[in-house]
Protein backbone atom coordinates (compact mmCIF):
# COMPACT_ATOMS: atom_id res chain seq x y z
CA UNK A 1 0.00 0.00 0.00
CA UNK A 2 1.17 3.27 -0.69
CA UNK A 3 1.67 5.42 2.62
CA UNK A 4 1.94 9.22 2.81
CA UNK A 5 2.82 11.21 5.78
CA UNK A 6 0.40 13.76 7.24
CA UNK A 7 2.24 16.31 6.24
CA UNK A 8 2.24 15.34 2.60
CA UNK A 9 5.50 13.29 2.43
CA UNK A 10 5.41 9.99 0.56
CA UNK A 11 6.96 7.01 2.19
CA UNK A 12 6.15 5.00 -0.98
CA UNK A 13 4.72 1.58 -1.37
CA UNK A 14 5.44 -0.79 1.80
CA UNK A 15 3.29 -3.54 3.55
CA UNK A 16 0.73 -3.23 5.67
CA UNK A 17 3.19 -4.13 8.67
CA UNK A 18 5.70 -1.77 8.18
CA UNK A 19 2.91 0.48 7.92
CA UNK A 20 1.68 0.16 11.09
CA UNK A 21 4.55 0.39 12.58
CA UNK A 22 5.70 3.73 11.05
CA UNK A 23 2.30 5.04 12.41
CA UNK A 24 3.09 3.82 16.01
CA UNK A 25 6.27 4.79 15.61
CA UNK A 26 4.95 8.66 15.41
CA UNK A 27 2.00 8.01 17.75
CA UNK A 28 -0.35 9.03 14.91
CA UNK A 29 -3.23 6.17 12.99
CA UNK A 30 -3.03 4.71 9.87
CA UNK A 31 -5.84 5.13 7.69
CA UNK A 32 -6.99 3.92 4.52
CA UNK A 33 -8.75 6.69 2.50
CA UNK A 34 -8.48 5.50 -1.47
CA UNK A 35 -9.51 1.90 -0.65
CA UNK A 36 -10.14 0.93 -4.51
CA UNK A 37 -6.72 2.90 -6.15
CA UNK A 38 -4.36 0.64 -6.85
CA UNK A 39 -1.66 0.28 -4.56
CA UNK A 40 -4.54 0.92 -2.02
CA UNK A 41 -3.33 4.42 -0.56
CA UNK A 42 -3.03 5.08 3.06
CA UNK A 43 -2.32 7.94 5.52
CA UNK A 44 -0.59 8.18 8.32
CA UNK A 45 -2.64 11.08 10.33
CA UNK A 46 -4.13 11.96 14.03
CA UNK A 47 -7.74 10.31 13.27
CA UNK A 48 -9.28 12.46 15.81
CA UNK A 49 -8.04 16.02 14.75
CA UNK A 50 -8.79 14.96 10.98
CA UNK A 51 -12.33 14.04 11.92
CA UNK A 52 -12.40 17.55 13.90
CA UNK A 53 -11.51 19.46 10.70
CA UNK A 54 -13.63 17.29 8.55
CA UNK A 55 -16.93 18.14 10.38
CA UNK A 56 -15.39 21.73 10.52
CA UNK A 57 -15.62 21.75 6.68
CA UNK A 58 -19.09 20.32 6.06
CA UNK A 59 -20.25 22.52 8.87
CA UNK A 60 -18.99 25.82 6.76
CA UNK A 61 -19.96 24.73 3.70
CA UNK A 62 -23.51 24.26 4.73
CA UNK A 63 -23.61 27.95 6.13
CA UNK A 64 -23.02 28.88 2.09
CA UNK A 65 -25.84 26.90 0.81
CA UNK A 66 -29.34 28.35 0.41
CA UNK A 67 -32.23 25.73 1.50
CA UNK A 68 -34.78 27.62 0.11
CA UNK A 69 -37.62 28.62 2.82
CA UNK A 70 -41.10 28.55 1.80
CA UNK A 71 -42.75 32.25 0.99
CA UNK A 72 -46.15 32.69 1.05
CA UNK A 73 -48.02 34.56 -1.48
CA UNK A 74 -52.15 35.45 -0.65
CA UNK A 75 -55.05 35.77 -2.97
CA UNK A 76 -58.77 36.65 -2.51
CA UNK A 77 -61.11 35.42 -5.22
CA UNK A 78 -62.20 38.64 -6.05
CA UNK A 79 -58.49 39.87 -6.93
CA UNK A 80 -58.14 42.75 -9.47
CA UNK A 81 -56.20 41.83 -12.27
CA UNK A 82 -53.46 43.96 -12.02
CA UNK A 83 -53.21 42.98 -8.11
CA UNK A 84 -52.91 39.37 -9.99
CA UNK A 85 -50.23 40.09 -11.96
CA UNK A 86 -48.31 42.44 -8.91
CA UNK A 87 -48.88 38.99 -6.60
CA UNK A 88 -47.62 36.87 -9.33
CA UNK A 89 -44.43 39.00 -10.23
CA UNK A 90 -43.65 38.88 -6.20
CA UNK A 91 -43.61 35.22 -6.28
CA UNK A 92 -41.59 35.10 -9.53
CA UNK A 93 -39.12 36.81 -7.78
CA UNK A 94 -38.95 34.67 -4.95
CA UNK A 95 -38.67 31.53 -7.16
CA UNK A 96 -35.96 33.60 -8.80
CA UNK A 97 -34.21 33.24 -5.76
CA UNK A 98 -34.48 29.81 -5.20
CA UNK A 99 -37.08 29.76 -2.35
CA UNK A 100 -40.21 27.53 -2.79
CA UNK A 101 -43.81 29.37 -2.82
CA UNK A 102 -47.00 28.85 -1.34
CA UNK A 103 -49.81 29.81 -3.60
CA UNK A 104 -53.35 30.44 -1.10
CA UNK A 105 -56.75 31.38 -2.19
CA UNK A 106 -58.69 32.66 0.81
CA UNK A 107 -62.81 31.92 0.92
CA UNK A 108 -64.65 34.71 2.80
CA UNK A 109 -67.97 33.92 3.61
CA UNK A 110 -70.14 32.59 1.09
CA UNK A 111 -66.98 32.14 -1.12
CA UNK A 112 -66.25 28.96 0.27
CA UNK A 113 -68.90 27.43 -1.88
CA UNK A 114 -67.59 28.26 -5.14
CA UNK A 115 -63.75 26.47 -5.32
CA UNK A 116 -63.87 26.26 -8.59
CA UNK A 117 -63.05 29.97 -8.60
CA UNK A 118 -60.31 29.43 -6.53
CA UNK A 119 -58.75 26.94 -8.40
CA UNK A 120 -58.94 28.97 -11.85
CA UNK A 121 -56.92 31.48 -9.80
CA UNK A 122 -54.31 29.46 -9.01
CA UNK A 123 -54.17 27.59 -12.38
CA UNK A 124 -54.03 31.04 -14.09
CA UNK A 125 -50.81 32.03 -11.73
CA UNK A 126 -49.47 28.68 -12.25
CA UNK A 127 -49.57 29.07 -16.22
CA UNK A 128 -48.15 32.54 -15.66
CA UNK A 129 -45.06 30.97 -13.57
CA UNK A 130 -44.53 28.15 -15.90
CA UNK A 131 -41.27 29.32 -17.44
CA UNK A 132 -39.45 29.32 -13.35
CA UNK A 133 -41.88 26.82 -11.69
CA UNK A 134 -42.41 23.44 -11.11
CA UNK A 135 -45.83 21.98 -9.22
CA UNK A 136 -45.14 20.31 -6.09
CA UNK A 137 -47.57 20.32 -4.50
CA UNK A 138 -51.76 20.77 -6.56
CA UNK A 139 -54.54 22.89 -5.82
CA UNK A 140 -55.47 21.65 -2.32
CA UNK A 141 -58.55 22.74 0.12
CA UNK A 142 -57.09 23.30 4.06
CA UNK A 143 -60.29 24.64 5.76
CA UNK A 144 -61.16 28.05 4.54
CA UNK A 145 -57.65 28.12 1.88
CA UNK A 146 -57.05 26.24 -0.87
CA UNK A 147 -53.19 26.20 -1.51
CA UNK A 148 -50.26 25.07 -3.96
CA UNK A 149 -47.02 24.73 -3.64
CA UNK A 150 -44.56 25.72 -6.24
CA UNK A 151 -40.55 25.06 -6.58
CA UNK A 152 -38.11 27.05 -8.47
CA UNK A 153 -37.61 25.23 -11.64
CA UNK A 154 -33.87 23.42 -11.67
CA UNK A 155 -31.52 25.24 -13.51
CA UNK A 156 -29.74 23.18 -15.79
CA UNK A 157 -25.99 23.69 -16.40
CA UNK A 158 -25.12 26.02 -19.31
CA UNK A 159 -21.89 24.18 -20.70
CA UNK A 160 -19.57 26.23 -22.60
CA UNK A 161 -20.24 25.80 -26.33
CA UNK A 162 -16.97 23.54 -28.00
CA UNK A 163 -14.85 25.01 -30.59
CA UNK A 164 -15.22 23.72 -33.93
CA UNK A 165 -13.23 21.12 -34.99
CA UNK A 166 -11.13 21.96 -37.68
CA UNK A 167 -12.27 19.94 -41.15
CA UNK A 168 -10.89 16.66 -41.57
CA UNK A 169 -8.29 16.02 -44.59
CA UNK A 170 -9.67 14.37 -47.23
CA UNK A 171 -8.33 11.34 -47.95
CA UNK A 172 -7.04 10.56 -51.43
CA UNK A 173 -9.73 8.05 -53.76
CA UNK A 174 -8.37 4.74 -53.66
CA UNK A 175 -7.22 3.77 -56.85
CA UNK A 176 -9.35 1.83 -59.01
CA UNK A 177 -7.82 -1.89 -59.40
CA UNK A 178 -10.14 -2.88 -61.91
CA UNK A 179 -10.51 -0.86 -65.40
CA UNK A 180 -14.01 0.05 -65.76
CA UNK A 181 -15.74 -0.67 -69.14
CA UNK A 182 -16.64 1.69 -71.75
CA UNK A 183 -20.10 1.60 -73.39
CA UNK A 184 -19.20 2.13 -77.05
Amino acid sequence: MLVILEDGERLGVIPLAEALQAARERDLDLVEVAPNSVPPVCRILDYGKFMYDQAKRERSAAKLQHHGDLREVRFKVKISDHDLEMKVRRAERFLQEGDKVKLSVMFRGREIVHPELGKRLLDLARTQLEPVATVEKPPTMEGRFMNMILGPQAQKPVRPKAEPRPPRAQKAPAAETAPVASEG
